[in-house]
């Protein structure tokens, strides 16, 4: 790599000085990512450490990849050490939250799909499969979010007597199950069914209603009452 350094560019080229003259959004990926890494080391200027970064993951390339990499990964690369990677990692769970903020006016708990794109940003990079409950009143009112399992890569335990002990603490009437499969393919397995179908009989023994179990992949998602299977005798 030409080891040329950010500091002994032309004013134009250097990445603040750039956003400052022609506007941030003139900026590519990696000045975007120099201007948080701010310094490089004797090897690599920050520009070429953030592409580096950009391409540390095997699989997502350029900023996507961003959200795939673990403070371990990022240490890894010589030049990054934890404040740099704390800084970056704090970067991406910004964006996420942002992305999030924008679906919080239009989330609707009757809407499967509303929740899906609610829920989208928090889960879907996701390495591992989280379980969430919404506790909900009889109106469809959120009483509360919980995480309520975490699984190994393809499989997720789900305690159908830690999910309704909650229930009854909050007084909820109803629930709605959310999980993300880290493969990106939101189509439930043999598994997830029976899953639901198990907290569905435990829930109308209680008299709280299961009211949706959704799954959700890489900008899709998999509604279990919209394809009929909660409404099934």
């Amino acid at each position: 790599m030409n080891n040329l350094r950010v500091v002994d560019m032309a004013d134009n080229e250097k990445p603040v000085e750039k956003a400052l003259m022609y506007g941030i959004d003139s900026l590519s990926d990696a000045e975007l990512l120099a201007i948080i890494i701010k310094c490089g080391t004797k090897e690599h200027s920050a520009i070429q450490l953030a592409q580096l970064i950009l391409n540390k993951d095997p699989v997502y390339k350029g900023i996507v990849g961003l959200n795939y990499l673990s403070l371990d990964d990022l240490t890894s690369i010589p030049g990054i050490g934890k404040m740099k990677a704390a800084q970056i990692i704090a970067l991406t769970e910004i964006s996420r939250r942002m992305s999030r903020n924008s679906f919080k006016d239009s989330l609707k708990l009757k809407d499967p799909k509303s929740i899906a794109d609610y829920y989208m940003e928090k889960v879907r990079y996701l390495t591992r499969e989280k379980v969430y409950v919404l506790y909900l009143s009889s109106a469809l009112n959120l009483l509360s979010e919980e995480q309520i399992s975490e699984g190994t890569i393809d499989r997720s335990l789900v305690s159908a007597g830690e999910v309704f002990k909650k229930a009854l603490r909050l007084n909820a009437s109803c629930i709605i199950l959310i999980h993300n499969h880290p493969s990106g393919d939101p189509t439930p397995s043999e598994a997830d069914i029976s899953v639901t179908k198990k907290l569905i009989k435990t829930g109308e023994m209680l008299g709280i209603r299961v009211v949706d179990h959704i799954i959700i992949g890489d900008k899709k998602y998999f509604s279990i009452a919209e394809r009929g299977y909660i409404n099934e005798n």
